[in-house]
């Protein structure tokens, strides 16, 4: 089995993935060879911050009963090396107490190291939209591409990017709830629409405490950010409308006068003057 049918097969199961390491064609041939697990460091350039101890003990104890079957790729950094793809894995394994570690070892440099270790978390799907807005801004950093051109690289719709990486305006309690899940991408987004930090903290804390899903955020925050209507200004009075409540004011006075108990209100509106008169028998 040559290298690359190996790489694809048992490391690089995305073919977008495949397409931006082979990207890098300068690198020296890799070789494949196990490695003491105390001569492994992570990278700092990982995107992912937060990983499930859960999920990790699960696979420790998967790789306890079989051995790892997909083998983490590294980078000779002086007398060490320095975790490309696979820091999940290698996680687990330090868990699970094994001494060594499979590795694929492969010469690259910080840009392509970083690019890689990137590009890998982002076809994660356990990947928080955070971390995946953080990943998709270090690419455009480190390769000083567009976003168009990023989104051919990792075969996604511009649009997508773009509106991931909206989310890195957000103030760092929003996005510090996104990454823990405790509210949705699309929570998130509708925060967008707030003018200001504080704003958007104060809906964060209504979400959370009133448990308000997507929908009733929305609406919640429509009513925020739509202007009051003015109150419209009352009709002037014509000279007819005028004569003629004076006469009824005048009537009711006689009435009044003749013995008869009278009670009567009035109230106007926009539209008309309302005279509610009433006599008892």
């Amino acid at each position: 089995m040559t290298y690359y049918s190996f790489l694809f097969c048992f490391l690089y199961k995305n073919v977008i993935i495949v397409k931006i390491i082979k990207e890098v064609e300068k690198l020296k041939e890799p070789t494949y060879k196990f490695i003491d697990i105390n001569l492994i460091e992570a990278n700092e350039n990982q995107p992912r911050t937060h990983f499930e101890k859960e999920k990790i003990q699960e696979l420790a104890v998967s790789i306890e009963q079989n051995g790892l079957l997909q083998p983490i790729v590294v980078r000779p950094i002086d007398d060490h090396y320095q975790i490309v793809v696979g820091e999940r894995r290698f996680r687990a394994c330090k868990l699970a107490n094994l001494e060594e570690v499979p590795c694929i070892v492969r010469e690259y440099d910080e840009k392509e190291s970083a690019t890689a270790a990137i590009v890998e978390n982002i076809q994660r799907e356990d990947l928080s939209p955070i971390e995946e807005a953080l990943a998709y801004q270090q690419i455009l950093d480190i390769q000083q591409i567009t976003q168009e051109e990023l989104a051919q690289k990792v075969g996604k719709k511009q649009s997508t990017i773009a509106n991931k990486l909206r989310l890195l305006q957000l103030p760092i309690t929003v996005q510090e709830a996104v990454r823990r899940r405790d509210i949705t991408e699309r929570h998130a987004r509708a925060l967008l629409k707030l003018d200001s930090t504080a704003a958007q903290n104060k809906m964060l804390r209504e979400i959370m405490d009133k448990h308000l899903n997507v929908e009733q955020t929305e609406k919640r925050i429509k009513t925020k950010i739509e202007p009051k209507k003015p109150k419209g200004k009352n009709k002037s009075i014509s000279q007819n409308l005028k004569i003629a409540m004076n006469t009824l004011d005048q009537a009711i006075d006689m009435v009044q006068h003749a013995g008869v108990t009278v009670q009567f209100e009035t109230q106007e509106t926009d539209e008309e003057v309302i005279y509610v008169i009433k006599m008892k028998k």
